[in-house]
């Protein structure tokens, strides 16, 4: 019986006497039919395939069938027992709070990998941008998030849910929404649904000029209210502006959520060449 079920599930939370903690925002997956799409689609045979947070196993078991090899990082010491006992030594598993573990230093460090997770909700953020800015060969990331963090990664010019991030975070991937996920595929039910993203890379990293066209962005993010102009004005000087405005022919009154990132990499152009 796959581990994605909950008859299974509960079965192997009875029998170790524990339940899912709130504290590590622990929702387990119970659909198998929807963790083998999950998984097929993340993986590579050829490839090595990182999760974070993999809890009981539901995702894990199927992320073996599709990948080379599978290692794991669980931050619970109760969940960490559990995959020992029912995975053996089938995965690198490792007790470990991802966030503090030093990337440059892990033994795939120079090898082409996937990562598929579903990430605890409240620090979905922090790993992503742990994995963003490391630099790990990374072929392709996929993770479960609630729905509207998806839509903020997502987002396109002029809508609520465009900001910052989504200008970053498109600069570096391909996003691609993989698929919806009801909260009812989960064991206990989360109040909120739930997607599946991915992100491609798709740019060669240039980290000189990330440092300074992510603060540009961010900068022009800043307080999402004021026009672009009154952002760019904490950085910038009023003759550096009004070129700018000139050279591209900006609306007085534009804001950054009505600017695409082609445009945000006009700016960049205008302002320091390339």
């Amino acid at each position: 019986m796959p581990v994605a079920t909950l008859s299974h599930v509960k079965r192997v939370l009875d029998e170790h006497d524990m339940h899912a903690k709130k504290k590590f925002g622990q929702n387990f997956l119970i659909d198998a039919n929807v963790v083998d799409k999950i998984a097929k689609n993340a993986c590579d045979k050829e490839l090595l395939t990182i999760e974070i947070g993999p809890g009981i196993g539901s995702l894990s078991e199927m992320l073996m069938k599709y990948s080379r090899a599978v290692v794991c990082y669980e931050i619970d010491e109760d969940m960490f027992s559990i995959l020992k006992e029912e995975f053996n030594d089938d995965i690198e598993l490792y007790l470990e709070d991802f966030l503090k573990v030093d990337l440059d230093n892990v033994s795939y460090r120079n090898e082409k990998i996937n990562v598929c997770s579903n990430l605890p909700y409240y620090v979905t953020t922090p790993i992503l941008f742990k994995l963003f800015e490391s630099d790990l060969m990374i072929n392709k990331i996929t993770v479960m998030v609630q729905k509207e963090v998806a839509d903020r990664f997502k987002a396109e010019k002029g809508s609520e849910d465009y900001n910052a991030l989504s200008v970053i975070v498109q600069y570096l991937f391909d996003v691609k929404l993989e698929m919806n996920v009801s909260k009812s595929v989960f064991y206990p039910m989360p109040k909120v649904d739930s997607a599946v993203i991915s992100f491609t890379p798709k740019v060669d990293r240039n980290r000189e000029f990330e440092k300074v066209f992510f603060e540009l962005v961010k900068n022009s993010f800043k307080q999402r209210r004021k026009t672009l102009h009154n952002n760019l004005k904490e950085f910038l000087s009023e003759e550096e502006i009004s070129n700018l405005f000139n050279k591209l022919a900006l609306k007085d009154k534009i804001r950054a959520q009505e600017l695409s990132l082609a445009d945000f990499l006009a700016i960049y152009e205008v302002l320091y060449g390339r």
